[in-house]
């Protein structure tokens, strides 16, 4: 079954490459050099997948990518010649699901991709709500509130959260909330989690050093306190 992949890159000798290499393995490819471009784009074709370099010439990558999550489902790989930690971090929070530094092998990307692909097939609708004490958690609506306020997370955020709820008083470890999350491929980036988790706890918890919801099972993972 082919699936639509939206290029998005500037450099025309990188998007020839990545077009023949991709359709060679029955992808169909459209592509775009500029973010207003891409825009245009995500609006006609509705891409499945999105390869998206963040050195646009008219808008910056980490602009661009919450406006194309909001305009569709498609899963968005950044490829960046980027490799700070902190530009990781800040694309996965604007919620890609993937970051590749550039220069790349074509099989690493075609396994990136093959990752993704996964990941959107087998996500289903959730309808599943999660409440204990004044945290409400409406994993369909992607709501959450605190005593009735609502609580303001990034993709990531709720992502994390949602894993949480779903096995509420259970341990979710390490490597499932990273393969959950990032994918296998980051199942040593623990970083990624205590990162998170102490966002997430100064969004939700009345005092962060002492927590009620968002509970560390040391050395093995964390778990969301039971109804």
């Amino acid at each position: 079954m082919s699936v639509d992949i939206l290029v998005i890159e500037d450099e025309s000798s990188l998007v020839r490459l990545l077009s023949t290499a991709l359709t060679a393995q029955g992808y169909v490819v459209t592509t775009a050099m500029s973010g207003n471009e891409a825009l245009a784009r995500v609006a006609v074709d509705d891409p499945a997948l999105i390869l998206l370099d963040l050195g646009l010439p008219d808008i910056d990558g980490l602009q661009l990518l919450p406006q194309l999550k909001e305009r569709c489902a498609a899963q968005v790989i950044v490829v960046s010649a980027r490799s700070r930690e902190e530009e990781k971090i800040a694309a996965l929070d604007a919620g890609a699901e993937d970051y590749l530094t550039k220069p790349f092998g074509v099989a690493e990307l075609l396994a990136r991709l093959r990752v993704a692909q996964r990941r959107r097939l087998e996500s289903t609708p959730i309808s599943q709500q999660y409440s204990v004490a004044e945290l409400f958690i409406d994993l369909a609506q992607r709501q959450v509130t605190l005593a009735g306020e609502p609580v303001r997370l990034t993709p990531k955020e709720f992502q994390m959260l949602a894993i949480l709820a779903q096995s509420a008083g259970r341990v979710v470890t390490h490597a499932q909330l990273l393969q959950a999350v990032w994918g296998r491929h980051h199942g040593d980036d623990t970083h990624y989690l205590r990162i998170y988790l102490r966002q997430l706890r100064q969004k939700i918890e009345a005092n962060p050093s002492e927590p009620r919801y968002l509970l560390t099972e040391l050395g093995v993972g964390y778990r969301l306190a039971a109804e």
